[in-house]
């Protein structure tokens, strides 16, 4: 099944009655359909084309592309950027926006070039500090932090304005995002904390990777009782472990990430560790799936990133429908997407 509403690359989309962007990854979540969403680390290049070939392998099985902004205070290209090269040819990024190395000067600037370069979707975070990087000499900003930079974002969509209240000429229209973890203490906080980001402004939530569906759960109970789950879509945070020796590193040096021992231990007693961790992920999201209030999966699979495709599409999640992508329409597209089309190439 597909929207035919959507677009050749370029094109635009008229914003609908009750959304508040122009994006298709908008529109699915509203649609109700079931989201599949992922990572793309940007490249240590200026070759466009790697951005590309990044993109490409996830065709056909995600909605939305979150493009990493340094992550692990790490130094890419930039985030903007690659989120300006998926716009171009038709892809629906997820521009991520840390407050470590820009203040709110710079933040609200890129927010008015990323919408201006046709990005739709934002999603706000503090950071990792710069003592987990490759640049440790580096001096830390934060000045803003995810709740405040929640409430930039809605201030500069909702009243036209920057924070200093200087009026706009024209207003960014993005659907705006969050992350969350439910998986780490204190854990009668966390749906509080969640409360705090959608009351600043955050309309998409992206979780921490989940290895345990038991704490989601619970965490989710809490949810709809504060009836969160009407004002937010959340997605859960999902990837493949490549080995149980992967697993114990990431559980003692990914701050935030939660792998139980028994995940350890399957991985420990598989003849084929990698191929496991692809099937624990994909029960993960079969599970997942079936917990009410929750709206899609974030899959980050870091240099797995080939196994997206046979993730989701042996989940079932998708059901009968096909994300858009670049070369789907090709023949409806006509010239226009062969011409954008070469730009990948």
């Amino acid at each position: 099944m597909y929207f035919y509403d959507e677009p050749i690359p370029g094109a635009p989309l008229p914003i609908l009655p009750g959304h508040v962007s122009n994006g298709r990854f908008e529109r699915v979540l509203r649609a109700g359909k079931f989201a599949v969403t992922t990572e793309l680390a940007p490249p240590d290049s200026v070759d466009r084309n790697e951005v590309y070939r990044l993109a490409r392998v996830f065709d056909s099985y995600v909605d939305a592309i979150n493009v990493t902004d340094g992550s692990g205070a790490n130094c890419h290209m930039s985030s903007l950027a690659v989120s300006a090269l998926l716009t171009r040819v038709g892809y629906s990024p997820i521009l991520q926006v840390s407050c470590r190395d820009r203040n709110r000067i710079a933040i609200q600037g890129d927010l008015l070039g990323g919408a201006t370069l046709g990005v739709s979707n934002v999603l706000c975070l503090t950071g990792d500090g710069v003592d987990a990087g490759d640049h440790p000499e580096a001096k830390p900003v934060f000045d803003l932090d995810s709740v405040s930079l929640l409430g930039t974002v809605k201030i500069m969509r909702e009243r036209s304005s920057f924070l200093s209240g200087r009026q706009l000429d024209s207003a960014p229209r993005f659907f705006i995002g969050a992350s969350a973890n439910p998986f780490v203490p204190p854990y009668d906080y966390r749906p509080l904390r969640l409360k705090k980001k959608i009351d600043a402004g955050a309309e998409f939530i992206q979780s921490q990777y989940c290895f345990d569906i038991d704490r989601l759960v619970t965490y989710m109970n809490q949810v709809r009782d504060l009836g969160l789950d009407k004002r937010c879509f959340i997605l859960v945070g999902v990837g493949p472990l490549a080995s149980a020796r992967s697993a114990g590193w990431i559980r003692d040096h990914v701050p935030g990430v939660v792998i139980p021992d028994a995940i350890v231990s399957r991985l420990l007693s598989a003849k084929d560790q990698r191929r496991e961790g692809i099937k624990i992920c994909i029960e993960m999201i079969q599970q997942i799936r079936e917990i009410e209030g929750v709206a899609g999966v974030h899959v980050m699979a870091y240099r797995q990133e080939e196994s997206v495709a046979e993730i989701v599409k042996t989940s079932g999640v998708l059901e009968d429908r096909v994300p858009w992508h670049p070369q789907r329409d090709q023949f409806a597209a006509g010239p226009r997407l062969a011409e954008e089309k070469n730009e990948c190439n």
